[in-house]
Parts: structure tokens; C-alpha cells; sequence
């Protein structure tokens, strides 16, 4: 929990900090694609589908049309698509980091182990203004955010291991802006 993550720079003195992590029994390369194509009106959230996918299942399989993330981009978290949490920077097949800085960022960080699994790594840091409206939001958060990033992480391995497992894979599977 105390190791610098990218984005750690970009809130500097969170009130909120959180950092979750799993092991999958999978490469980062097979994992990457789940995290990708996430977000309201795409994959989903890999989480409590009536609470954060509008009740619509989070998606089973990989969608190439869902493959395409930029830094800029907006991962919809609103039924309308227009608000939601910018990519600030992806580095295939290592780590992307979501956010706004100075304000939020949630990082993925994918760390390859020597026994081909990967550690999968997660934090959210948030400077929260304190209003009567933020501290609601802040208790929702801290509550929310333990069952809600605990139950995505669990989503994202059984995805990425029935992956490996079923050989569905297609092993030359890149993002068209990963550098060779």
C-alpha cells in the first residue's frame, strides 16, 4: 500500500486513499482488454450490475468495438454516457490511470509475477472538499468503495482466468496504440 503508483503525483494529500489488490491466474496482456472496454453502456463494471451497469449484465467476452481507449476519453459512469472519470494515460499492458488531477484518480496497475499470474493492483485517491454535500458523499464512498471495488476485482479475474482457460484467447491481440 505505501509503493508510489503512476498517477500518485496527480492528488497530492488525498482525504481519501485506497488501494485494493487481487491475484489473477492470467497475463497482464489477457487482462488489459477487460479493463479497457469498462464503463456505463459498454462492458460495465464487473461489479453489482443493478447498482453501477444500470441493471444491464457487465459483458462475458471480449468486444472489439470496445477496444479503444485514448487519454481523453470519458469511461461513461451516467446513463446519458456524458459524465464520467477521464483516461489520463494508458501504458499497455502495465497500467492506466483514470482521473482529473488535483482532484481523483483511480489507477490500474498489472504486474506480471514469475509464475505467469499477474498482481492487479487498484487505488483511488480523492481530495474531497469538505461542504455538507461532500461529507454524504465522502461516507458513500468509504462504504461504497470497499464492496463495490472488491466485487470488480473478483469480476475481473473470473473473466481473465475463464479466458485463459477456455482458450478463447486470441493471442495476437493488441491495442492499435500498443508500441511493439
Amino acid at each position: 500500500m505505501a509503493r508510489a503508483l503512476p498517477g500518485d503525483d496527480l492528488v497530492r494529500a488525498p482525504t481519501f486513499n485506497a488501494t485494493r489488490a487481487i491475484t489473477v491466474g492470467a497475463p497482464p496482456e489477457r487482462i488489459w482488454p477487460w479493463l479497457v472496454q469498462v464503463g456505463v453502456r459498454r462492458a460495465g463494471w464487473y461489479s453489482y450490475d443493478l447498482l453501477d451497469n444500470l441493471g444491464h449484465p457487465s459483458a462475458r467476452r471480449i468486444r472489439p468495438e470496445w477496444q479503444d481507449l485514448e487519454p481523453g476519453d470519458v469511461l461513461a459512469m451516467s446513463p446519458d454516457g456524458k459524465h464520467g472519470i477521464n483516461v489520463y494515460s494508458l501504458d499497455y499492458p502495465r497500467s492506466m490511470v483514470w482521473g482529473t488531477p488535483g482532484d481523483t484518480t483511480w489507477v490500474w496497475q498489472l504486474d506480471p509475477q514469475p509464475d505467469g499470474t499477474t498482481r492487479l493492483l487498484t487505488r483511488i485517491r480523492a481530495r474531497i472538499r469538505w461542504s455538507p454535500t461532500s461529507i454524504a458523499f465522502s461516507a458513500l464512498l468509504e462504504v461504497a468503495d470497499f464492496w463495490m471495488i472488491r466485487k470488480m476485482l473478483a469480476g475481473l479475474r473470473e473473466r481473465a482466468e475463464q479466458n485463459v482457460t477456455s482458450g478463447e484467447w486470441q493471442d495476437t491481440w493488441q491495442p492499435a496504440n500498443a508500441s511493439s
